[in-house]
């Protein structure tokens, strides 16, 4: 069997590998040597994602979903109207970019900030706060993978699927 015949059997198996280590041009099998080794090919998962098509994909409340995935965080949609319980993260900020609408956070002991359509709010981790909304807003969130989005609330946390 030659080289090209074991690499489209590969590719099969894992799509977008790539195949690295050229050998000598004294190796038998065609230019790459038998220790050859395979690496996914990153670029074959990056797309461009429609936030408005993905935020008409649900219509629940407080009901996040996982649109992307950056470093170790989830990149979400959310789209919410009423308040969420007070509740704080410990080891992680909270980020809210309002994409559509307007909300208020709370913050324990200060004043509520309004964070409108194209504005960003970031809590620090150990602020206690609370997002809430009289109409419905449509937020994107970035947090850890496996934070909940409760915090220390006695909130269920919401599961997260990914659309």
């Amino acid at each position: 069997m030659s080289c090209r015949q074991i690499l489209a059997r590969v590719s099969l198996v894992f799509p977008g590998a790539v195949a690295l280590k050229p050998a000598s041009h004294s190796s038998r099998l065609e230019g790459w040597s038998p220790q050859m080794s395979f690496i996914p090919d990153r670029t074959t998962h990056m797309k461009t994602v429609n936030l408005a098509e993905m935020l008409s994909r649900f219509s629940s409340h407080w009901d996040p979903h996982v649109i992307a995935d950056y470093n170790e965080n989830d990149v979400m949609v959310v789209k919410f109207v009423g308040e969420f319980p007070f509740h704080k993260h410990d080891s992680t900020d909270d980020f809210f970019l309002v994409l559509d609408g307007e909300m208020e956070m709370d913050i324990e002991g200060e004043p509520s900030r309004t964070v409108k359509a194209g504005e960003l709010f970031i809590v620090p981790k150990g602020v206690v706060h609370r997002p809430r909304a009289e109409k419905e807003v449509k937020v994107l969130l970035i947090e850890p993978k496996g934070e909940p989005n409760s915090g220390d609330s006695d909130r269920e946390p919401a599961p997260k699927p990914r659309i």
